[in-house]
C-alpha cells in the first residue's frame, strides 16, 4: 500500500491564498461587463458594446439570455433543438451537471451581472480545491495554477472549474492509503462526473484502467497481478464503475427529458469549425477549399464540403491520438514498469485539444494541472502562456475590429500566433507528457533512470507518471 501526499502546509496555504487572489481578479475582469444600466431582459447595455475590445466577454454572461436560463427552466427536462440548430426549452449546449450548475447560478439572479456573481460563487470553491489538491501534490510548481495568467482570464469565462476539479481529484485520490482497486474505481467515479461536466475527463478513465490492468507500481501493487499476468478484473471494475456514475447521472434526464437530454449532444455535432472556434481546421484546412474568388454559389459548396470533411476527419484523428497515446504508454510501462497513466492522460488531453474542431481558449485550464504535475522544461511552459495570451487577448481584439469595420490585420496576426502556437506546443507537449517524471517526486522516488528491476514496490504517483 503506498502513503498518501505530503507537502510543506505552508506551501499549501500560500498556493491557496495565491488562487483565492486569483480568482477575484478573474471575476473582477469578467464583471467590468456586467454594469448597470440593464435593459427588461436583464442584459447589461454596456455587454455588447464593450465585450470584445474590453476583452471582458464570458460565456455566463453571454449564456444569460438565449437558453431560457433567465427564465429560471430547469435544463433539458422541457428541451429540443430546431432543425437549424437553435436550442429551446431549457437546454444548453453542455453535459448535464454543467446545466445543473447553469440552472444552480440563475436561481437568485434577474440578471447577467447577478447570473455572472452567483455564478463564481459556486465556481470559486472548485478553483480553491483545485489549487489544495496541486499544493499537495506538487508544491511549489503549483503556484503556476493559482498566479499563472489563465486563471486570471478564465476561471469565469465558462464553467470549466469544476470539470478540473473533478480530473485533479482523480489523480489526488490515486495517492491515498488504500488498495488499488478501491482508489481506481474511486477516481474512475471522479472520471466520470468530469466526463458528465465538461466530457473530456471520460478519455483518462482508459489509461486508468490500463494502470489497474498492469498492476499499478511495478506491477505489483495489485494481489491479482504478477510477472506475465494481468489483473482484467481489477480494469473491468474500474471500467464498470466510470459506466455505472455516467449512466446514472444521466439516466435520469434521459428518461423525463430525451429530447431535450440528446439535443445538447445534437448541437456540440452540428456546432461548425468557424471563425469562432479557433482551431487549426478553420486557420489550416480552410483555405485549401475557400478563396477571395469565389462566387456565391461556389463559396456556398465549398463551405460545406469543408465542414463535412471536418465532421469526419476530426473526431476520427482525435480517436486516433487517444490509441497512439495509450499505445505509446505501453511501450513506456514495458521498459519502468509501471504504466504512465497521468502522462498518457495528458498526452490525450495534447491530441484532443489540437485536433478538436472547436479549441476555446478557457481550454487552458484543462491543461496546467498537466504542467504543474509533470516535468516538462520551463521554457516550454512559458512558452505556451505567451501564445496562450496572444489567442486569449488576440481573438477578441480581432472580433471587436471586425465589428468595427477597422483594418484587423494586426489583430488577426495574434490570433495566428496563438493558433499556431498553440497547436506547435501541443504537439511537443504530447510527446513529451509521455517521458515525463512528475515535478515533485513523492516520498520513495528517486530522479534516477528507472527499470523493472530498481522500482520500488510500491511508493508514489511519480512511478504512474513514467518515472
Amino acid at each position: 500500500m503506498r502513503s498518501a501526499v505530503r507537502t510543506n502546509p505552508t506551501t499549501v496555504i500560500v498556493v491557496v491564498a495565491m488562487a483565492a487572489i486569483g480568482l477575484i481578479l478573474g471575476y473582477l475582469n469578467k464583471a467590468r461587463c456586467a454594469v448597470a444600466p440593464f435593459d427588461a431582459s436583464g442584459r447589461s447595455a454596456v455587454f455588447d458594446a464593450i465585450k470584445d475590445s474590453s476583452v471582458c466577454y464570458s460565456d455566463i454572461q453571454f449564456l444569460w439570455l438565449g437558453r431560457d436560463i433567465d427564465n429560471h427552466i430547469f435544463p433539458y427536462i422541457h428541451g429540443a433543438i430546431t432543425s437549424d440548430g437553435i436550442l429551446t426549452g431549457g437546454t444548453v449546449e453542455y453535459p448535464v451537471l454543467s446545466g445543473l450548475l447553469m440552472w444552480l447560478g440563475a436561481i437568485p439572479a434577474h440578471t447577467d451581472a447577478q447570473f455572472l456573481l452567483t455564478s463564481a460563487l459556486i465556481l470559486a470553491p472548485f478553483g480553491l480545491l483545485t489549487a489544495w489538491m496541486l499544493g499537495r501534490l506538487a508544491g511549489w510548481p503549483a503556484l503556476l495554477w493559482s498566479i499563472g495568467p489563465p486563471l486570471v482570464m478564465y476561471a469565469f469565462h465558462n464553467w470549466e472549474l469544476p470539470v478540473v476539479a473533478s480530473a485533479v481529484g482523480a489523480i489526488f485520490v490515486m495517492t491515498l492509503p488504500m488498495p488499488l482497486r478501491r482508489r481506481a474505481m474511486l477516481a474512475s467515479v471522479l472520471l466520470a462526473v468530469g466526463f458528465c461536466l465538461k466530457i473530456y475527463p471520460g478519455a483518462f478513465v482508459l489509461p486508468l484502467i490500463a494502470y489497474v490492468v498492469t498492476g499499478g507500481i511495478g506491477g505489483r501493487e495489485s494481489a491479482d497481478s504478477g510477472r506475465g499476468r494481468y489483473d482484467i478484473v481489477g480494469g473491468l471494475m474500474v471500467a464498470g464503475t466510470a459506466i455505472a456514475t455516467a449512466v446514472a447521472v444521466n439516466l435520469p434526464f434521459a428518461v423525463l427529458g430525451y429530447e431535450g437530454w440528446r439535443a445538447s449532444f445534437t448541437f456540440q455535432s452540428m456546432r461548425q469549425a468557424d471563425l469562432t472556434t479557433n482551431s487549426i481546421w478553420y486557420w489550416g484546412l480552410r483555405h485549401f477549399y475557400i478563396t477571395d474568388q469565389m462566387t456565391p454559389d461556389a463559396y456556398t459548396e465549398a463551405e460545406a464540403n469543408f465542414q463535412d470533411v471536418v465532421d469526419i476527419a476530426s473526431p476520427l484523428l482525435v480517436f486516433a491520438a487517444f490509441l497512439l497515446a495509450l499505445w505509446l504508454g505501453w511501450r513506456r510501462a514495458a521498459v519502468v514498469g509501471t504504466y504512465p497513466w497521468v502522462a498518457v492522460s495528458g498526452s490525450m488531453l495534447c491530441g484532443f485539444m489540437l485536433l478538436h474542431k472547436v479549441h476555446s481558449p478557457q481550454y487552458t485550464l484543462w491543461l496546467l494541472p498537466f504542467l504543474v504535475l509533470l516535468r516538462v522544461p520551463w521554457s516550454v511552459v512559458g512558452a505556451y502562456l505567451v501564445v496562450d495570451l496572444s489567442m486569449g487577448i488576440g481573438v477578441f481584439k480581432y472580433f471587436a475590429a471586425l465589428a468595427s469595420g477597422a483594418d484587423a490585420s494586426d489583430e488577426e496576426f495574434f490570433v495566428l500566433v496563438g493558433v499556431w502556437g498553440r497547436a506547435l506546443l501541443l504537439v511537443v507537449l504530447f510527446v513529451l507528457f509521455l517521458r515525463a517524471r512528475m515535478r515533485v517526486p513523492f516520498p520513495g522516488d528517486t530522479d534516477r533512470a528507472d527499470t523493472p528491476s530498481r522500482r520500488p514496490a510500491a511508493t508514489s504517483l511519480t512511478a504512474s507518471s513514467g518515472q
